[in-house]
């Protein structure tokens, strides 16, 4: 059974970066869309941005474009997300999960979920 698991939350000041990773145990990405989502406490889990891992395809919230990345590492066999300039209203647990379609945005179009990394950013 695939396990995706996030790593590289923290605490960061508001204008500052962080990189998160997911990777995935019990096989490698391949024809898969790998998706960033969050969820701050009293709000719904929201789609940030997510890449299409065999073609590199992206897409992203408007909340975060021209801010944040997504990327995928060959090597490292990682999907991670690269978040710049950061805002206090993006402090939430970051959730990366993996589907089978392309573009995806909804949250129902992923099967599986990572149990997801705090991010914190203070004014």
């Amino acid at each position: 059974q695939v396990q995706l698991v996030e790593s590289g939350g923290g605490l960061v000041q508001a204008g500052g970066s962080l990189r998160l990773s997911c990777t995935a145990s019990g096989r490698t990405f391949s024809s898969d869309t790998i998706g960033w989502f969050r969820q701050a406490p009293g709000k719904e889990r929201e789609f940030v941005g997510a890449i299409r891992w065999s073609f590199g395809f992206t897409r992203y919230a408007d909340s975060v474009k021209g801010r944040f990345t997504v990327s995928r590492d060959n090597a490292k066999l990682t999907v991670d997300l690269q978040m710049n300039s950061l805002k206090p209203e993006d402090s939430a647990v970051y959730y990366c999960a993996m589907g089978s379609v392309w573009p995806a945005g909804d949250y129902d179009q992923y099967k599986t979920w990572g149990q997801g990394t705090q991010v914190t950013v203070s004014s």
